[in-house]
């Protein structure tokens, strides 16, 4: 069983979880914490900046009142009594500013900004609190050349009951936030180490609870491959305890059955080995549950393959039974398992498998291997069909015939003649059928003796050539493409000169007029091959593996008028075997044939 990753163990989806726990727990306490301390931080900030803005409002108040009363109300007295109660300010402002309700800036605590002192304010916000103040008003802004946040606020002062103005000021929030990111960095530093302990935590509890499970986990694969000697430890008295104990007593049950059924195992394995018969069983379902080592070598499978598949398309059934078929078959069936290369035939006997009650539980099929048995079957009936009606066509033609004649054609003297002819030339038929046939007979016999010679090869080839040269009647070019010099071999020259004649008269046959005869010979140092071509109509491909094949035609009506047994080459396949070479056909449809044949080299001999 395939090992269980960390990442995929409880142990790991237990710690992930309780410290996705912990820190959702934390995250939230987090957030309110620093909600809550950011509004009071705030709260703060603007509480102590109002009571400095009213401080300052009241002084500046006193001061513009004093030094009226001093003064005569001399405004530059007004202005320096300002600026004095400005420039002792402190808590951090940023800038502070008086504005007379003209909306004139009367005075400010920047230095840098000094320049502004007596102009308007270009401030609508201030112009508006200026025309309308009816109290302390703060606003919030960003400052546009160094981007910190600034709080402000604007306070209206007044002297003897009288607007004189309003106080502008300005304080910097960002020491509030700097000391709430150095607080938030507390808190996620003391986050990060609660998650360490809790994690370190998680892995001790997950181990008290997946240590058992682990163990069991291991007891299962033991026991699913056979070892049932292992026990489970029992850690506590809670409800893994009790699991454990469950599963050591299951191990000991199932130790038992299974010795049990082992037994009966090996006798059915001891049994089936050495049949020699395959034997298939199914389930009720027709699945396969059991094959012998037979049934492997005669189907071509392997059990581990097969086993679970249905038995209607282990043995290819589909469209002739139905496994419920199967049930109810008496006779034995016949399965072909033939490819184009080999003839492969089975024959199965099917038996029903009974639970006490009657009830169907499965099939037993035996297999027989009946392919040399059929095969000889249908080549008897085949070649009984074939020299029946061989001799049956020229019989009923030379009957025709000579009824003809006894019915007083003989008396017409050019029709008689012509009758006589056909019926000699289908006599002459039938003695080389007879011939052929016997033949055939004698090498399936083994009956007949092969007179090997050493012989010129090229030369007799050409003596061959040239009879068939003379002897033509068609307009056929011969192309001869012969070595030069010698080659020997050891033949049988009668036997060979058979097979060639009957490879050149097939090759004239089935020549064009205008068509041509190539012949080449080619030595490949411990053969020869010789070949002849023609141009005639070609063999098909699908025929080409079976021309050598007694009575076999690829076209059968123009074989038969041309004269053909359709044993020549077969003939000729079994002279050049006994000869110890190989004879093949290539062909391309509508182009021509050619026959080819190898033959060994003569050997000379050693001194």
């Amino acid at each position: 069983m395939k090992k269980v990753g960390f990442f995929k163990s409880i142990q790991f989806k237990f710690l992930l979880i309780y410290t996705l726990l912990i820190l959702l727990a934390m995250q939230l306490i987090g957030v309110y914490f620093t909600d809550q301390l950011e509004k009071n931080f705030l709260n703060n900030f603007n509480n102590s900046l109002k009571s400095q803005a009213s401080m300052l409002s009241y002084n500046i108040a006193e001061a513009i009142k004093e030094a009226k009363e001093s003064g005569q109300g001399n405004p530059n007295d007004v202005i320096d009594k300002i600026k004095d109660q400005l420039s002792e300010t402190g808590g951090g402002l940023k800038v502070a500013q008086v504005i007379d309700q003209s909306g004139k800036i009367v005075a400010t605590s920047d230095p840098a900004h000094s320049d502004i002192v007596g102009k308007r304010t270009t401030n609508n916000a201030i112009m508006r609190d200026v025309l309308t103040s009816n109290g302390m008003k703060l606003y919030t802004k960003r400052d546009a050349s160094s981007g910190e946040r600034v709080r402000v606020l604007t306070d209206p002062i007044e002297v003897d009951n009288q607007h004189y103005g309003i106080l502008y000021i300005e304080k910097s929030l960002e020491y509030v936030y700097k000391d709430l990111r150095s607080i938030n960095r507390i808190l996620a530093t003391a986050t990060l180490f609660a998650l360490i302990v809790t994690a370190a935590l998680g892995v001790f509890l997950a181990r008290t609870i997946t240590k058992p499970l682990s163990q069991l986990q291991r007891q299962a694969v033991a026991v699913a491959q056979g070892d049932f000697t292992r026990k489970v430890r029992r850690f506590d008295e809670d409800e893994i305890g009790h699991l454990a104990a469950s599963f050591n007593n299951m191990t000991e049950r199932l130790h038992e059955a299974n010795e049990t059924t082992e037994a009966e195992r090996r006798k059915l394995k001891s049994v089936l080995a050495y049949m020699t018969d395959g034997v298939i069983a199914t389930d009720k379902n027709g699945h396969v549950i059991l094959m012998n080592n037979r049934s492997e070598e005669l189907l071509g499978v392997y059990k581990q393959n097969v086993l679970g598949s249905s038995v209607i398309d282990l043995l290819k059934l589909q469209g002739q039974f139905t496994t419920y078929d199967l049930y109810h078959l008496d006779d034995s069936v016949i399965l072909d398992f033939s490819s184009d290369e080999q003839v492969f035939l089975l024959r199965a006997h099917f038996s029903v498998i009974k639970k006490e009650n009657d009830d169907l539980n499965g099939l037993i099929a035996v297999l027989h291997d009946v392919t040399e048995q059929e095969q000889i079957e249908a080549e008897r009936r085949e070649f009984v069909s074939n020299v029946s009606h061989e001799l049956r066509t020229p019989l009923t033609t030379m009957k025709s015939y000579l009824e003809a004649l006894q019915d007083g054609a003989v008396k017409d003297e050019g029709l008689a003649t012509k009758f006589l002819d056909v019926t000699q030339m289908e006599t002459e038929r039938m003695i080389r059928l007879v011939n052929d046939l016997l033949q055939l007979s004698k090498m399936d016999a083994k009956d007949y003796t092969i007179n090997q010679q050493r012989t010129d090869f090229v030369e007799f080839f050409h003596k061959i050539i040239d009879r068939f040269e003379m002897s033509k009647k068609q307009n056929i070019r011969f192309i001869r493409k012969l070595p030069k010099n010698p080659v020997y071999v050891d033949i049988d020259r009668d036997k060979l000169t058979q097979v060639i004649d009957n490879i050149i008269s097939n090759a004239l046959k089935y020549s064009p007029e205008g068509g041509a005869l190539t012949f080449n010979v080619v030595n490949l140092g411990t053969f020869i091959r010789a070949s002849i071509s023609d141009q005639g109509v070609g063999i098909p491909k699908d025929h080409l593996s079976k021309i050598f094949m007694r009575f076999y035609r690829v076209d059968r009506a123009r074989s038969r008028k041309l004269g053909g047994t359709g044993l020549g080459l077969a003939i000729a396949k079994e002279m050049i075997e006994a000869h110890g070479g190989e004879i093949w056909a290539n062909s391309e449809w509508k182009k021509g044939s050619t026959i080819s044949f190898t033959l060994p080299v003569h050997k000379e001999e050693e001194v």
